[in-house]
């Protein structure tokens, strides 16, 4: 890999320190570790409603895609570098696409998860 790519994709934008006394970090920190349990909590949902409908296996592929995001939550609270914030954005494609395929195909009438 070129070494100017590789110094852009681990480039660390932010860093969480227990020692840091800005209000920024605290707030950042928090709501990260928030989002990410959030995160999971909707990959739970999916996974309940995989185990009662069992229409298609798209829907474990839709809880992990959930489960990574929030595990990338659980990241990004301790550190946001390059490579992550293009994994979640990656992701949020991954999540947009399959709720759309899902929602349409197998549950027409739902329009919450």
């Amino acid at each position: 890999m070129n070494a100017a790519v590789a110094s852009v994709l681990t480039k660390t934008w932010w860093r969480y320190g227990a020692r840091d006394d800005s209000w920024f970090s605290a707030v950042y920190h928090g709501l990260n570790l928030f989002e990410g349990a959030a995160w999971c909590l909707l990959a739970v949902l999916v996974a309940v409603r995989y185990t009662k409908h069992r229409r298609s296996r798209w829907e474990v592929v839709y809880c992990l895609a959930f489960a990574s995001f929030g595990a990338s939550d659980f990241r990004e609270a301790y550190r946001l570098e390059t490579w992550l914030i293009v994994a979640k954005f990656v992701n949020v494609v991954a999540l947009v696409s399959l709720r759309s395929h899902l929602i349409k195909r197998f549950y027409p009438a739902s329009r919450t998860y």
